[in-house]
């Protein structure tokens, strides 16, 4: 190989998607929260780029896609191309998306709440939900067929174990949020591909406004972090528990149990037994 051919072959590297996050080191690291350690980020960043053929030509088609994609993900602390913040190919751009893990983690991260519990509702579920209610009584059968998705629920827990607002959402609002998502229909969108974790995500938004959140650990407590269970993956419950934490956020509610606030065209309460849920009937 001619001394040439080597620097051609640097060049091209230098200047692909890889080089363009090199470029652009300190700006990236800067908008880092000081949790999340400079240098293991930048190796994620890179490496999603090397995983995906894909999200690399598209980063290089459109690199200033890509910046505004991993600044915003820095901002948040999250690691880029894992399942709190994703990294997609979409068209001539790469799209960041904060995925529901990265929601509720930024919830723990503000140290009121102690638990979080974001499920996904499906037609041959029983679940039942009134505003009387401390908690909506939810019911799955894991080992049968569930059906299609009808809804989903979310709520917190504070460390004094009170209840956060409890947000309920049904069919109808998924599908409203999800047409507002640009190519949602298209086979590459992630409510095509992911549609349980794009519902849980929409549930987790709209949990988002009634708890304390922060991109930052609030008085970091490293034990608690490290003995913290991991998120779960795969298919199943999505009842999300952290190790308790004694920081305190300002914004935190103390008066106890919030009733819930219904996502839904119709007032009152919600019960779907397994026989009379909406939808019934009307898989898709």
């Amino acid at each position: 190989m001619t001394e040439n051919t080597v620097s051609n072959a640097v060049a091209v590297r230098d200047n692909g998607p890889e080089g363009v996050v090199q470029q652009y080191r300190e700006d990236l690291t800067g908008a880092l929260p000081s949790h999340v350690k400079g240098e293991t980020w930048m190796r994620l960043a890179t490496g999603a780029l090397r995983r995906d053929e894909n999200l690399r030509r598209t980063a290089a088609r459109n690199p200033g896609s890509l910046m505004n994609a991993l600044l915003e993900c820095a901002r948040l602390g999250h690691e880029p191309g894992t399942e709190a913040y994703y990294l997609v190919p979409f068209g001539n751009e790469v799209q960041g998306i904060e995925g529901y893990r990265g929601i509720i983690e930024r919830i723990y991260r503000a140290g009121e709440v102690k638990a979080v519990k974001a499920e996904v509702v499906y037609e041959n579920d029983r679940f039942r939900y009134h505003p009387g209610m401390d908690r909506p009584e939810h019911e799955p059968d894991y080992f049968s067929d569930r059906g299609r998705i009808v809804g989903a629920y979310a709520y917190g827990v504070f460390q004094d174990g009170s209840t956060s607002k409890v947000v309920v959402i049904n069919r109808a609002y998924i599908d409203k949020i999800k047409k507002e998502s640009k190519g949602s229909d298209r086979a590459s969108s992630p409510w095509v591909k992911w549609e349980e974790g794009m519902v849980l995500k929409t549930v987790a938004r709209r949990l988002e406004p009634w708890v304390p959140t922060a991109v930052e650990w609030r008085n970091e407590q490293p034990q608690a972090q490290a003995e913290a269970p991991a998120l779960p993956t795969g298919d199943g419950p999505a009842a999300l528990t952290a190790g308790e934490s004694t920081a305190v956020d300002e914004a935190a509610d103390e008066d106890g149990p919030i009733e819930a606030e219904f996502v839904d065209d119709e007032p009152g309460a919600h019960e779907w037994p397994a026989a009379t849920q909406p939808g019934s009937g009307a898989r898709g």
